[in-house]
């Protein structure tokens, strides 16, 4: 028995099946971001004056992102109507080029993800708090995933080496208020508040990198933004299927071929619409 209207839509509705189905998918979607996104908004809202982290994320980094996931958005509609068109040579180049702006964006997070995993923010026992790349004795290059449980753990370590952030950061992160980034510039010395500090050991407080145990504002950005990473995967992986061995259907059935480009592609711009919310909210506000 043969599904009906996987290629002609039904006269009722003017919809496929599969198209259907899609809508009812991304309806579950927005749900589900939308709940996470109210969580942001209530959490950040009820946050007390001045504990809100801000600007510990890399603007000029996700602005590129920004561009990669539009300029994808442009290339998978023209995949789609370079089938209407019958041009399935320009399909293929168009569809190519939305799953390499996918891998793009996928690598470029990950060098972002790296860069929060192996910064630190140091709380000493006398309220200064300083953010920065550290150096262990012992460990190569810069450590991941290093705490203050860790560091006390390791017994012939006395000190560690931080090199502090070029410029102060506008809010405090962790729930210390702003002033106590007032001693961040330790002495006073302006000139020499970015060099190399060595700090005792027995004098850190807490030491955490830019993890979700970090902080509440990073825990709903490693949540937001791993659970987006997850859906551009997966929209990439069946771009790819179809650009590859998928891609044998436009012989035998063009039609229904062009549909399921056209089900993938509606939801590649929600996933690039996520994302267009996604930025401004973690990345400027």
């Amino acid at each position: 028995m043969e599904v009906p209207y996987t290629s002609k839509p039904r006269p009722d509705t003017g919809l496929y099946n599969a198209k259907v189905g899609i809508w009812l998918f991304l309806a579950s979607e927005v749900m589900l971001f939308g709940a996470l996104f109210s969580s942001y908004i209530l959490l950040r809202v009820n946050a007390l004056e001045g504990t809100w982290p801000h600007g510990l994320l890399n603007i000029p980094i996700g602005t590129f992102n920004t561009a990669v996931l539009i300029t994808s958005s442009i290339t998978v509609v023209m995949a789609w109507a370079s089938l209407k068109l019958g041009q399935f040579n320009r399909f293929k180049i168009y569809q190519g080029i939305t799953i390499l702006c996918a891998l793009a964006f996928m690598v470029i997070k990950s060098v972002e993800y790296k860069d929060k995993f192996t910064h630190y923010q140091v709380w000493l026992k006398d309220g200064e708090t300083i953010r920065g790349h550290i150096e262990v004795p012992g460990i190569e290059g810069k450590p991941w995933f290093m705490t203050h449980k860790k560091l006390e753990a390791m017994e012939a370590v006395d000190h560690i080496t931080i090199h502090p952030d070029p410029k102060p950061h506008v809010a405090s992160a962790g729930g210390e208020a702003p002033e106590a980034h007032k001693s961040e510039n330790h002495g006073g010395a302006e000139e020499h508040a970015h060099e190399p500090r060595r700090i005792e050991k027995a004098d850190i407080k807490r030491l955490s990198a830019f993890v979700p145990a970090h902080s509440t504002y990073f825990a709903i950005y490693f949540t937001l933004t791993a659970l987006h990473a997850l859906h551009v995967m997966g929209g990439a992986l069946v771009m790819a299927y179809l650009w590859g061995p998928g891609s044998k259907m436009w012989k035998t059935d063009p039609e229904r071929f062009t549909n399921r480009i056209e089900v993938s592609g509606l939801f590649w711009h929600f996933v690039d619409l996520v994302w267009i919310f996604l930025f401004p909210v973690l990345y400027l506000l």
